[in-house]
């Protein structure tokens, strides 16, 4: 795939998380798919599960892609985050605060998939902005 259908597929992805179609998004990420976070590794098998939690903790998540680019098979970009903490997020209990925060990721592409990517979540911005790390 060419530089241009790599970013589409990015697009797609954020799209389609938007608008809750999570089956669509299972469907472009590959089975042996891998993400390298600050915050742990996770499989493709365990996607859905992290999706859910993440909206038990804050139904109103929204997710924006800023400053994507591209090269070969790789997909570099920003991923603006935000959304009102209403239910337990990792052992934080609901504060009813809104947060902002930016992630980086870069993400391999193979095949039209999400095969693997290396993703910064700043972690420690959001859990300041909850309250449960003082300022």
């Amino acid at each position: 795939m060419g530089i241009e259908e790599n970013k589409g597929i990015v697009h797609r992805f954020y799209d389609c998380f938007a608008r809750g179609e999570f089956g669509t998004i299972a469907g472009l990420i590959s089975p042996d798919f891998i993400s390298h976070r600050t915050t742990g590794d996770i499989l493709a098998k365990d996607m859905a599960k992290d999706t859910e939690m993440l909206f038990n903790a804050f139904p109103d998540l929204k997710l924006t892609v800023e400053q994507l680019v591209a090269e070969g098979d790789k997909v570099a970009f920003f991923e603006i985050a935000e959304g009102t903490h209403i239910g337990d997020y990792k052992g934080i209990k609901p504060t009813g605060k809104k947060f902002r925060m930016r992630n980086s990721c870069i993400l391999k592409i193979h095949n039209g998939k999400w095969a693997e990517a290396w993703t910064n979540i700043d972690e420690f911005n959001l859990r300041m902005q909850l309250g449960a790390i003082p300022k």
